[in-house]
């Protein structure tokens, strides 16, 4: 499997996953907002997509820290797996690019909403 495939299969599920959650906290939240106030219930948490940004950043950063420790090894001498040391770099390296372009993405609609006229 390529890097970019497997960086691919292991972000964007997740990913996935992290929205659907979200999206069905909104839906109680706004279920909970219906109902009267002595019937709500505490409302769930409102940190819901920055929770999947984190996991989002945490998944990088446990990728760059393997591939960290993957090459200490080859260059110790612990291994002779250069080659996993290579893919484990790469995949870093995309998984990095990707979470930059998707901030990137972030920033744009943001400014692009700021420039709405109410």
């Amino acid at each position: 499997m390529s890097p970019v495939g497997s960086v691919y299969s292991s972000l964007v599920p997740q990913a996935m996953a992290r929205a659907d959650a979200l999206r069905e906290k909104q839906a109680a939240s706004a279920a909970l907002a219906t109902l009267p106030d002595g019937m709500r219930a505490a409302a769930p948490g409102a940190n819901g997509f920055s929770e999947m940004l984190n996991g989002l950043v945490s998944t990088v950063d446990a990728k760059q820290t393997q591939a960290n420790e993957l090459t200490q090894k080859v260059l110790l001498g612990e291994t002779d797996q250069l080659h996993q040391s290579v893919i484990a770099m790469q995949e870093a390296s995309v998984a990095f690019s990707l979470m930059v372009e998707v901030r990137n993405k972030l920033v744009e609609s943001y400014q692009e909403l700021m420039r709405m006229q109410v």
